[in-house]
């Protein structure tokens, strides 16, 4: 069982990234209906991982399976999002002092190259970039806190922060003052300095909650 299972879990995990970055970079527009059939002729994967793939985006939100009329991705609000910033602050800030705790020697040098990488992206100014390296920074996080139960609440959140991000980013988002500020959190992770972690989590999280905000007046 194990030798087909393994690749079947991997092409989910495929299916599962590329439509959720469509989904977040908004070229699989909200309200817009989703066909499995079409899906798996876009991906080039069956239509099983993209079944598996949709069942996981519906428990993230992005998508809404609807019985008997389809699946269609899920509207964007401003109130749900300033919601699940409340719950997102806490979580943020517990994981980073985990990270900083637990991390392993490994974990910790991804932590440094991901913090140049977000740099680097803040002085090129690069927004598709930043979304793709944000995406293996939230995992890494995840991972390094090395506690399932917050990994598995955080992983409903992201890829709807994500595309809120990607909507309104050219208007109202400093994009590299917010990769500048993933990339304190990375630093202090890196320096396994619960504290400092917890502050730049801190600061991330004010920031991102002043950008959500903007966009009502916007």
């Amino acid at each position: 069982m194990r030798p087909q299972s393994a690749p079947t879990a991997s092409l989910t995990e495929r299916a599962y990234a590329s439509i959720e970055e469509l989904i977040v970079t908004l070229q699989l527009e909200p309200g817009s209906a989703l066909s499995e059939p079409e899906l798996s002729a876009l991906l080039g994967i069956g239509r099983t991982p993209v079944r598996e793939a949709l069942q996981r985006l519906a428990r993230e939100r992005l998508v809404t399976i609807l019985p008997r009329r389809g699946i269609v991705v899920s509207e964007i609000n401003v109130a749900s999002q300033l919601r699940l910033l409340e719950v997102r602050r806490e979580l943020e800030r517990l994981i980073a002092r985990s990270a900083a705790r637990r991390a392993t020697d490994v974990e910790r040098i991804r932590f440094v190259d991901i913090a140049a990488s977000f740099e680097a992206l803040a002085a090129a100014d690069d927004g598709m970039g930043f979304m793709r390296t944000d995406r293996d920074f939230n995992v890494l996080c995840s991972t390094a806190a090395h506690n399932e139960f917050a990994a598995g609440a955080m992983a409903l959140m992201h890829g709807l922060s994500r595309r809120f991000w990607y909507l309104h980013h050219r208007a109202s988002a400093n994009m590299p003052r917010t990769a500048k500020l993933h990339a304190a959190i990375a630093r202090a992770i890196a320096a396994g300095d619960e504290a400092l972690a917890a502050s730049a989590s801190d600061k991330l999280l004010d920031a991102i909650e002043r950008f959500t905000r903007n966009t009502l007046s916007g």
